[in-house]
């Protein structure tokens, strides 16, 4: 049960280690593009690309779905980014219950963007953890969990590793769940990882410098730390996808140098990889040559 890129490795290296895939379930197919088509999800076209049954229910509460997924006699289901809410009903119904494949450390991270949460908050380390579902927002019991650091990686390449790290965790509790019996969690330890926010990405240059290079790299590739610069038609929204902290002080906003190192509240900011609206990434050295930026000029 998964939807985005991020579960379509859990779905190939759980038909690699030879396990017998009943069904595979995902969200309908969405408009995308800009003819608004509808586009299958990424486990629907790796699903269907290696013979699956698919199935993609609106919703998991009313009675009839309910019974179809029970009818499949599942001895257990994989949960990776499903994006419904799955009721006690479906919850109970596979022999061994439901298990999640979360993309932190649990108890820390729970909830929508723990990714983005741990590069933002400036965890050395994250990981996978295998959870035994129950009704609560990632509060189960834990069966595994799988570590990495987080160095200055950005949420991209953590997801792309991550999807992969949880993957093998899954292949490696399935064959034998008793060596890995369920840990409860300590509450006490829990943290709250909320959606982002469209406000979020908006970079505040009165915040220390360190902070705006974690959300930076918290932030890319979506959606993208952003700032405001003169453009030659008006005020223009560039991204700072990469960027490193280094010494300097001014007006927060304020370009220091020709090399558009830029003042925080403490701190400086060097960009190393911007984006401007509508255009593929760039180098800092690419971005200037297009339009240099004059030292003192002041960005919003």
């Amino acid at each position: 049960m998964g939807t985005p890129d991020f579960a379509v490795p859990a779905l190939v290296a759980l038909h690699e280690a030879g396990h017998e895939i009943a069904c595979v379930y995902t969200q309908p197919p969405r408009p995308a593009g800009r003819g608004k088509k509808l586009r299958a999800s990424p486990v629907q076209v790796k699903a269907e690309e290696l013979g699956f049954e698919v199935r993609s229910p609106k919703g998991l509460r009313k009675p009839e779905p309910q019974a179809e997924f029970a009818a499949l006699h599942a001895d257990v289901a994989v949960v990776a980014a499903y994006g419904l809410i799955l009721p006690q009903a479906v919850l109970d119904a596979p022999v061994h219950g439901c298990l999640n494949i979360h993309a932190s450390i649990l108890p820390r991270w729970r909830g929508a963007a723990p990714i983005h949460r741990a590069i933002m908050a400036g965890d050395e380390e994250t990981g996978v953890t295998i959870m035994q579902m129950e009704a609560g927002l990632d509060t189960g019991p834990m069966r595994h969990v799988l570590r990495t650091p987080v160095e200055r990686k950005t949420t991209g390449d953590l997801f792309g590793e991550l999807a992969v790290l949880g993957g093998a965790a899954m292949v490696e509790v399935l064959p034998d769940l008793a060596a890995f019996p369920p840990i409860e969690q300590d509450d006490d330890l829990a943290t709250h990882a909320p959606k982002i926010d469209k406000a979020e990405a908006r970079i505040d240059w009165t915040a220390d410098a360190n902070a705006i290079e974690r959300n930076a790299r918290g932030l890319a590739p979506f959606p993208g730390a952003w700032f405001e610069s003169e453009g030659s038609s008006g005020p223009e929204r560039v991204k700072l996808l990469m960027a490193e902290a280094v010494d300097g002080s001014g007006a927060p906003g304020e370009a220091l140098d020709a090399g558009f190192t830029i003042a925080c509240g403490s701190g400086a900011i060097r960009p190393l990889t911007l984006q401007r609206a509508g255009k593929p990434a760039m180098s800092v050295e690419e971005y200037l040559r297009g339009r240099p930026v004059e030292v003192g000029t002041k960005l919003a």
